[in-house]
């Protein structure tokens, strides 16, 4: 596993990072198709020994039960001082008025619900979910910024967001002499390519980490176009991030799968080494329901894209709606 700057920070991060919210309760939360604890515990032992050492997940994600199931694992599999444990703040948590969102009361309280889910007495990387449209920007950031120093978090990050917001936050902050956002985690593959419009110069400009979540559109980019997932039956959001450009997207999806079979590998290869290879990026996010994705995972960063490969890759692509932000 290779290990680059989280941005313009001195933390370590290995090029491929976990993303947790495949493990949770199924009966808990909107996630019907996680794994259980039994089985979600061989797969996250799995990236550990294969060298991944960031673990996403979200205190939203089955409920808290993700976060749960992480920190009983990672505890047992390996050293704290050795892993880095990001998390996020925005979703809905509990009814009520203050029960979601990025205010100073939200983030109190859920930074420490989070820390005591994962057993943990600090996270490496604490990110807002998403922009909160109801709470002025400055309170969120001095909020982040006093956890920060009150060492419940190392670092801070955003995701999925517009680029003029995301700047508006950083220099807001710098502004201030607030903690700045050193990641961004947005919505970025052969499938959803509108990043590339803003956000990542923008994240190239600034030094700033980019971790992609949902690098294989949700598995839509590994199997044939007409070949349905259990997970996708039941996916209420990843239907409606991949529904109205679907003959561009087939199109894409065929050229993913013809230069795989040229190269004999699994068409996951090629599309996470798409994305490993985009200028900017960081460390994609990936999911492992499986023992045989995170080796497909792994196999991916050393499959080079020639010049001529990506062209055809991307060719088919036409202008999406922003998908992912709100």
């Amino acid at each position: 596993m290779d290990y680059v700057n989280f941005g313009n920070t001195g933390l370590k991060v290995s090029r491929l990072w976990l993303g947790c919210m495949t493990y949770g309760v199924p009966e808990r939360g909107n996630h019907p198709w996680t794994l259980p604890e039994d089985a979600s515990r061989p797969l996250i032992k799995q990236a550990v020994e294969a060298g991944i050492n960031v673990f996403d997940t979200a205190n939203a994600y089955s409920d808290g039960t993700s976060e749960e199931i992480i920190g009983r694992a990672l505890c047992d599999f390996t050293k704290r001082d050795d892993i880095v444990i990001a998390s996020k703040v925005y979703m809905r948590m509990r009814p009520g008025p203050n029960g979601a969102g990025l205010s100073r009361k939200a983030i109190f309280n859920e930074i420490d619900n989070s820390l005591r889910r994962l057993g943990t007495d600090y996270l490496d990387l604490y990110q807002i979910h998403r922009w909160d449209y109801e709470t002025p920007i400055e309170e969120t950031l001095e909020a982040l910024h006093d956890i920060v120093k009150a060492g419940k978090v190392r670092y801070i990050g955003a995701s999925s967001m517009y680029a003029w917001q995301f700047a508006k936050a950083i220099y807001t902050s710098r502004l201030n002499g607030w903690t700045e956002f050193s990641s961004m985690q947005n919505h970025l593959n052969l499938l959803h390519r509108e990043e590339e419009r803003e956000m990542l110069p923008f994240c190239l400009d600034q030094n700033i980490a980019v971790v992609p979540w949902s690098p294989l559109a949700r598995g839509r980019l590994t199997r044939p176009w007409d070949e349905i997932s259990e997970r996708q039956k039941t996916d209420a959001f990843g239907k409606t991030l991949y529904q109205q450009t679907a003959d561009s997207d087939r199109r894409v999806v065929e050229e993913v799968f013809r230069i795989a079979k040229a190269r004999g590998v699994p068409p996951a290869q090629v599309a996470l080494a798409w994305v490993v290879q985009k200028p900017g990026v960081t460390a994609p996010i990936i999911g492992a329901s499986k023992p045989n994705h995170l080796p497909d995972a792994l196999a991916a960063l050393s499959l080079n894209l020639t010049n001529e490969e990506i062209a055809a890759l991307e060719a088919p692509y036409v202008p999406h709606p922003v998908q992912g932000h709100d």
